[in-house]
Parts: C-alpha cells; structure tokens; sequence
C-alpha cells in the first residue's frame, strides 16, 4: 500500500515506557448522529441506563501523566526501525482519513497518541501492560500500545507477512479510539457489566466492529492499495481468527471462549468494510438481531 510519509507535526506519539480490545496473539454512521444521540441509540441497543452510560462517559479515563511529545520524539520514534515507520505512515492515514468524517458529522475528535513500549512491561491507562499482550488500545489514554516485534509474529502466523496485514493492525486498534469517541465501546462495557453471561459475544461484536472500520480506511484509500494487498489483509484476518488460534494452540474450538470472532467472521467484516467505504454498515455488529 503506498503511503505517504507521515508528517511528525500531525500525529502524537509517547516516549516513555510506562504509562481495549487487543490482538490477539500478541462519512455517515453513528458519528453522523452525534455522541449523546450514539449513546440513547446504544443504550436502546443493549439494554443500558442512559443516565448511567451518561454518567459514566469518561470513567477509566486516567489523567495524563506523560508529557507530550514533539514533532522531534515523533521523528526519532517513527524512523527507529522500519516497521515504526509504517507504523507512523498508517496512523497517518488514519488521522486524515477519519477527521474529516468525525468534522462533517459536527462530532468532536482528537486523533490517538502511538506509543512503542520500550520495555516488556509498562503501564497505561488501562492498568499494567505487557508486550506479550500484542497490539492493543487503552481508552484510559487514548493511546495504541504496539511493540513492533509483534509484526514478524503476525508474518509467521500468516504465512506470510505483508505491509497491509500490518497496516490492517494498526486500522483495527485505531477502529477501538473511534468506538471511545463516539460512545460505542461506553456501551458495550455498560451491556457487559449488566449481563456478564453475554461479555464475550459482546465483545467479538466490538471487535468485528473494529475490523470493519480498517476495512473502511482501506476502502476510502482504495487508490492506494497494490496488487496483493486485499490478500495479505484476509490471511491476517483468518489467522487471527478465534478459531484459527485455538486450533493452533492444540485446543478444542469452544466458541463460549471467542473473544475477536472466528476467521470467516474477520474476513467477513474487513471485506464488508473495505467495500462499502461507508463506516455506517459497520453499525451491524453492535446492533442486537
């Protein structure tokens, strides 16, 4: 996929090692509708309080106690290995493709900061991390948590690697921030809380949601995209299927166990995505049927 090289003034990156949905192993839609509009419909939807979802729109949310890094730190980050540079390419991307849907929906955005954890283990806003985690989002910082080395993991459990299977990666956790901003992710945790028996359905609907909208960021930079890009994403997909992992972890497939979906499921939600360009038909996931 040919992206530009990002411009260190326009994403926000951390330096420090310390301090969502997670890989595993390692336009129109609800923005249109406005964040207080997106919580009724999502209260409606699973079952919550609204005045309790309300209520507790920013709880986990930490207070920032990382400064803030310059375009400089962002400029050393990105270009300490290659795989940080596509990385900061991709959240790029991300930011200019997702702003101006978030603007004309009259909706308030703030793009996520990117940090490479330095260390094996680190705190975020979420409570403690670890590399072993894989890729993953705090909604307590806004911050995507990926060490790099998980990449040459996705490339093995794939088949074989490619820079949209890494680019999908980053879309997925950047598709988490946009379900904290629009209120999403507020209330599937509500809907978790209330019915502990349906956390894990909940959250595979979370997750596909999030496949959906790479898809979306795929679709809306489809001119961009290089023969043997589409095919790298689905591996990558059907790898990190739920089923796909267990069945190679020797284990039983036990869909009571799915968190993320299986791998016909992430596929399903990556190709619905990329082929609408429309982030609304991703709304399917969280809508109970």
């Amino acid at each position: 996929m040919r992206l530009n090289r990002f411009d260190p003034r326009n994403i926000r990156v951390g330096t420090t090692s310390g301090g969502g949905g997670g890989f595993p192993g390692g336009g129109g839609g609800k923005a249109g509708c406005g964040t207080i509009v997106i919580v009724l419909i999502a209260a409606l939807v699973f079952g919550v309080d609204p005045a309790q979802m309300l209520g507790g729109m920013d709880q986990g949310t930490a207070p920032q106690t990382q400064q803030q890094d310059g375009a400089q730190d962002a400029e050393t980050l990105c270009n300490s290995n290659s795989y940080a540079l596509e990385t900061c390419n991709a959240l790029a991307s991300l930011n200019q493709t997702w702003e101006p849907v978030f603007r004309q929906a009259g909706v308030p955005f703030e793009d996520p900061i990117l940090r490479f954890p330095a260390s094996n283990n680190f705190s975020t806003g979420c409570g403690n991390g670890s590399v072993g985690m894989g890729p993953f989002y705090c909604p307590g910082d806004q911050t995507i948590y990926i060490d790099t080395g998980f990449y040459d993991q996705l490339g093995r459990m794939a088949g074989r690697g490619g820079d949209f299977a890494r680019y999908y990666v980053v879309a997925h956790e950047y598709g988490h921030h946009i379900q904290k901003l629009t209120g999403v992710a507020a209330a599937i945790r509500s809907a978790q809380s209330q019915n502990p028996r349906a956390a894990n359905q909940l959250q595979v609907r979370m997750e596909l949601q999030a496949d959906c909208y790479a898809g979306v960021w795929a679709g809306k930079n489809r001119n961009l995209i290089e023969p043997g890009d589409l095919e790298e994403g689905m591996r990558a997909a059907s790898a990190i299927g739920d089923d796909a992992l267990q069945r190679s972890a020797g284990q039983r497939i036990n869909p009571e166990g799915f968190t993320h979906g299986t791998s016909e499921q992430r596929m399903e939600a990556l190709q619905l995505g990329l082929n609408a360009r429309d982030d609304s038909v991703c709304d399917r996931y969280v809508q109970m049927r």
